[in-house]
């Protein structure tokens, strides 16, 4: 009997460290996943605003943040944009300039996912 309750203990330890470890893993991957999805939703939300030159950007940020959903803004998730304050110029194309955009997605301030791509304007 005393065998048995020991078999017992060691199977018990072994399904509570495996069901831990499986709800870190998921809770992980829907970090990523709510990270993923907001950064894509940022970058196709300035995809969509009108291109602003270097020149012309405002004092605050030249591109506006996406309304983060109440779920995730209440877990913590934030949105922060930077753009690159010395634009590329093509080498044999005048009038065109390149700026390098990066969206970082945080959670309680630790980045958790960087998206950086380049937007082009005339």
């Amino acid at each position: 009997m005393l065998v048995g309750v020991a078999i017992f203990g060691v199977i018990g330890v072994a399904l509570i460290s495996g069901l831990s470890t499986g709800y870190k893993s998921l809770s992980i991957s829907q970090e990523k996943t709510y990270a993923e999805s907001l950064a894509k939703s940022q970058v196709e939300y300035i995809k969509d605003q009108d291109y602003i030159s270097v020149v012309n950007y405002p004092t605050v940020g030249p591109y506006e943040v996406i309304d983060i959903p109440a779920h995730l803004s209440g877990a913590g998730y934030t949105v922060e944009i930077t753009v690159a304050e010395d634009p590329v110029y093509p080498a044999g194309v005048s009038g065109f300039e390149l700026q390098s955009i990066t969206v970082k997605v945080k959670r309680h301030g630790n980045v958790k996912l960087t998206i950086t791509f380049y937007r082009m304007g005339d």
